[in-house]
C-alpha cells in the first residue's frame, strides 16, 4: 500500500479508535486529523471506532465529551457511533462475542495457547534472564504443554490466559513515516490476547477490528510502534482462521508530541486538554491548523491554511518522523490569524455563547444586544487572540450600571487624583456636546485634555478609557464611548469621580 503523490485511492480506509477514558487530549486530536486528512484526501473512509474494554477506566461521560469534542472539531465520519455501517457495532463493548469466537479459532488452529503462569513465576524468569543478560519476555514456557501438566496446574485452580504464538523469525515492515523497520524475535515474545477471566485485551481487539472492518491504513502514535509487529503477526494467524479478507494494514507512526521540558506531552499537562482549548475560545480550524504542523507541513513558507486546503494538499510522505514540540504562543497565532479571517457576522455569532456563558449576555439574547455586539464586533476583530477574550473587551458594554465594576489594579494606577483631574475635564467637556457620535466625542476630549490641559494622548486617555470600560485594555475609546451612548458613558464618569 503506496502513498503516491498525485494518486487517490479511494479504497483507503483508515481508524481513529479513541478509548473513553478522562478528557480528550491534542494528541488525540492531532491523530484523528492525521486520519481524517489522509481519508478525505484520497476520498476514502474515515472510520471512528470506540475502544471500550477497560470497564474500570471508561466512562459514559468520557463516551459522549468524545464525541462532543470530534462534533466541535468538525470531523465528520463515514462509519461509527451515531452513523451506523456495515461492520458494527462500533463500539468493542459490544463485540464480545466476536472477539471470544476470533479467540476459539486461534486456540483451535494452535496459533494460541493457554498459559499457567503465575505473575510471580513470570517476573522470576526474567529476573533471570536479565541477570544472564537476555532479554526479559515471555520464554515459551508453556507453548508445549503436555496433558498431565495441564491436568496438574487445572488441580491447583490455575486459570489460564491466551498467549499468541509468535512466529519465531524477525519482522519487517516499511513504515510510511519512518521507512522500513525490523523487530527481531527475541524483542517480541508471545504475548497475552485475552485475560484469565476470559476478558479480551486490546492487543486482540484492535487487530480483530481492523481485519474485520477492512481498514487499510493504521497512522497512529509513535508510542504503539513497539505493538506492531505482534500485530502484522496477529494479522497473518486472522487470515489463516478465516477473520477479515486476509489484508495487512499499512502501518505509519506519528511523532510525538511534546510539552514542556521536552517531555512527551501528556494527557494529564494543562496544554493537553482540549476541552480547555475550547473554553478559552479556540476556533476549531485554528487549533486543528496548529495541531496539524505538529509533525506535518503544507509548505516551507507557509503556517496558515483551512482543512479543506489541508485536505487538498496532505501526504504522509510530508509527515516529519521527529518529535514536535507544543508552543502554546503559535498556537494561539494560529488562532488568532483565523479568528481574523472571519466575517463580522461569523464572528458575532461565535462570541455569543461565551458572552453568555459569563452572564453578560441572556439566552435568548434581546435583539437591542444582538445588534450592539454586531456593531462592536469590529472593534475587536483585530485585537482578539481567543473568542473567550470577548468577555473582558466587550462586557462594558452590556452590563448595567449598577453591576458595571472596574480592575482594581487599573482604577488604583489610573484614577489616583490626577487621573481623576483628567476624568472630571472629560465629564465637563462631554457634557456639553450635542452630537453624540465618534468623531465629536474625540474632539471633545482632544480638545479638553491634550490641548487645553496639555496632556499626552496616553496620558490623556488612559483615566477617561478605565473610567468608562473598567479596564486598561478595551477596544477604541471613541468608538465604544459612541456604542455605550451618551447616557451611560456620562454615567460612569460621574460614578468614577464618586467612588
Amino acid at each position: 500500500m503506496t502513498d503516491a503523490p498525485g494518486a487517490p485511492d479511494s479504497s483507503v480506509r483508515v481508524r481513529f479508535c479513541p478509548s473513553p477514558t478522562g478528557s480528550p487530549h491534542v494528541g488525540l486530536a492531532r491523530t484523528a486529523l492525521f486520519n481524517w486528512a489522509f481519508a478525505r484526501h484520497n476520498g476514502g473512509s474515515f472510520v471512528f471506532r470506540i475502544e471500550d474494554t477497560d470497564a474500570a477506566r471508561d466512562s459514559q461521560e468520557s463516551y459522549e465529551t468524545l464525541l462532543e469534542v470530534m462534533r466541535w472539531l468538525g470531523f465528520d465520519w463515514d462509519e461509527g457511533p451515531e452513523v451506523g455501517g456495515p461492520h458494527g457495532p462500533y463500539r468493542q463493548s459490544e463485540r464480545y462475542d466476536i472477539y471470544r469466537d476470533v479467540a476459539q479459532r486461534l486456540r483451535e488452529s494452535g496459533r494460541a495457547y493457554h498459559c499457567y503462569c503465575s505473575a510471580e513465576e513470570l517476573e522470576a524468569r526474567n529476573q533471570q534472564a536479565r541477570s544472564e543478560g537476555r532479554a526479559p519476555g515471555y520464554d515459551g514456557h508453556c507453548r508445549s504443554l503436555s496433558a498431565d501438566q495441564v491436568g496438574a496446574y487445572e488441580a491447583e485452580g490455575r486459570r489460564p490466559v491466551l498467549r499468541f504464538r509468535m512466529p519465531g523469525r524477525a519482522l519487517t515492515f516499511t513504515d510510511l513515516v519512518r521507512g522500513e523497520i525490523t523487530f527481531q524475535p527475541e524483542n517480541v515474545p508471545d504475548y497475552v490476547l485475552v485475560r484469565a477471566n476470559g476478558h479480551p485485551l486490546y492487543t486482540l481487539v484492535n487487530p480483530v477490528d481492523d481485519a474485520l472492518m477492512e481498514i487499510t491504513h493504521v497512522l497512529r502514535g509513535e508510542d504503539l510502534l513497539s505493538s506492531t509487529p505482534r500485530q502484522i503477526a496477529l494479522y497473518d494467524a486472522l487470515a489463516e482462521v478465516g477473520v477479515g479478507r486476509g489484508r495487512t494494514p499499512a502501518f505509519g507512526h506519528l511523532p510525538y508530541v511534546m510539552g514542556q521540558g521536552n517531555k512527551k506531552l501528556s494527557k494529564r499537562d494543562p496544554e493537553s486538554n482540549l476541552l480547555g482549548y475550547r473554553e478559552r475560545g479556540f476556533l476549531p480550524e485554528g487549533l486543528l491548523n496548529y495541531l496539524a504542523l505538529l509533525g506535518w507541513a503544507i509548505a516551507e513558507d507557509r503556517d496558515i491554511f483551512s482543512m479543506q486546503e489541508m485536505v487538498d494538499a496532505f501526504r504522509l510522505e510530508r509527515v516529519n518522523p521527529n518529535p514536535a514540540r507544543f508552543d502554546l504562543k503559535k498556537a494561539e497565532a494560529v488562532n488568532a490569524s483565523h479568528l481574523r479571517a472571519l466575517g463580522v457576522e461569523d464572528l458575532t455569532d461565535r462570541m455569543l455563547p461565551y458572552l453568555q456563558a459569563a452572564g453578560v449576555l441572556g439566552d435568548p439574547v434581546p435583539e437591542p444586544d444582538r445588534a450592539l455586539l454586531g456593531r462592536a464586533a469590529p472593534l475587536v476583530h483585530e485585537r482578539m487572540t481567543t473568542l473567550a477574550e470577548a468577555v473582558a473587551m466587550l462586557g462594558f458594554l452590556f452590563v448595567g450600571e449598577s453591576a458595571f465594576s472596574r480592575d482594581p489594579a487599573d482604577a488604583a494606577k489610573l484614577l489616583d487624583a490626577d487621573g481623576l483631574a483628567v476624568v472630571k475635564a472629560a465629564h465637563e467637556a462631554l457634557v456639553a456636546l450635542h452630537h453624540w457620535d465618534t468623531a465629536a466625542i474625540e474632539q471633545a476630549l482632544r480638545t479638553a485634555l491634550v490641548e487645553d490641559l496639555g496632556l499626552k494622548p496616553r496620558n490623556a486617555f488612559g483615566p477617561v478609557r478605565v473610567a468608562v470600560t473598567g479596564r486598561r485594555v478595551s477596544p477604541p475609546l471613541f468608538e465604544s464611548m459612541e456604542l455605550l451612548g451618551r447616557e451611560r458613558s456620562l454615567s460612569r464618569l460621574r460614578s468614577a469621580q464618586q467612588a
